[in-house]
């Protein structure tokens, strides 16, 4: 990977890999295998969550990664979140600890909060990961609000910076308001903001705005729909996979519509974290690096947008969990 976008700079000087792997979804009995393939293709980058469910397989995976001695901890890159669940600052070291004891880790490159979603607290041993419903054995379950100022939780994971759990902290699903709000009482500012980010959600504005305030970008679900369409919170004529304006512009390249996402995601100046199970596509996926779009390219992408949000709580919060909780409008 010789380009210059194969990393990024973050506002402390490091350097974020700018194509990682999302582990959403990802199985657990795949990724103790599925990881070190992805360190030999060239990988450093690994996002994870607590909600995932698969903190420890994704552990297993980093493990063995280590013992094969194709890297040093010092060449990964580990994201982790906190959950809904933890926002009040009395739990969001345990919940970090937590996430660093399954990952088998001391110390995480990156510590997001998830949502601005503030949920009623659910014990460990009572069920972790607590998933969105307060209680499931409910009659009608739901998720159970709590109020937890954004601030309190900030506080507290700045404290995980300042006792050495964390070398970064971000945020997820903030638009400008709330990311205004956060910088101006911020004695850490946030390193990355990660957001939905496609060729049908460009989210050019917000964009802008993070390169200007030098906050980093990570786009999730890069190739939007494709994750989605199982989860029925995307119909499968959404797909950008079928698009004819992107469909011509791998032709002209030579490369896979995915590759050409990536290849913007990444031009654009932004960190994608594509999802896979299989090795052929997590070396598709990386392969992006050879060759650059031209601006006409980089602006009829652009133009593909439709402003189309796949993983909105005010929709997949109702359908799924009883609960009417929108977070961008």
């Amino acid at each position: 990977m010789s380009d210059s976008l194969s990393s990024l700079p973050v506002s402390d000087g490091g350097q974020f890999p700018s194509i990682g792997l999302g582990t959403w979804k990802i199985p657990d009995d795949v990724l103790p295998t599925l990881i070190p393939e992805a360190v030999s293709l060239g990988y450093r980058h690994f996002d994870c969550a607590c909600d995932y469910g698969n903190e420890p397989a994704v552990g297993k995976g980093i493990a063995n990664a280590l013992e094969a001695g194709t890297v040093s901890r010092e060449d990964l890159w580990i994201t982790s979140k906190l959950w809904n669940t933890y926002h009040h600052p009395d739990h969001v070291r345990a919940a970090c600890e937590r996430s660093l004891q399954d990952l088998g880790l001391d110390e995480l490159d990156l510590y997001l909060i998830h949502f601005p979603v503030t949920l009623a607290y659910v014990p460990f041993e009572e069920r972790y990961p607590p998933g969105w419903f307060f209680d499931p054995e409910a009659e009608n379950p739901s998720m159970k609000h709590v109020d937890v100022p954004y601030a309190d939780t900030w506080g507290a994971m700045e404290e995980l910076v300042d006792g050495g759990l964390v070398k970064r902290i971000g945020v997820c699903n903030l638009g400008t308001a709330m990311l205004r709000d956060l910088k101006s009482y911020a004695r850490i500012q946030p390193s990355v903001l990660q957001v939905e980010m496609h060729p049908y959600l460009t989210q050019q504005n917000l964009l802008r705005f993070c390169q200007e305030q030098d906050i980093a970008v990570t786009a999730f679900s890069p190739f939007g729909a494709s994750s989605y369409v199982p989860l029925s919170m995307a119909d499968a004529n959404e797909s950008l996979f079928d698009d004819a304006d992107i469909q011509s512009i791998a032709a002209k390249y030579g490369k896979t519509v995915g590759q050409i996402a990536l290849r913007w995601a990444v031009q654009r100046g932004t960190v994608a974290i594509p999802k896979t199970q299989t090795v052929s596509h997590l070396q598709e996926n990386i392969e992006i690096y050879d060759f650059g779009l031209s601006e006409e390219d980089m602006l009829t992408i652009d133009q593909m947008n439709r402003d189309r949000r796949f993983n909105d709580p005010a929709e997949f919060g109702e359908a799924a969990f009883n609960t009417f909780y929108p977070i961008f409008d």
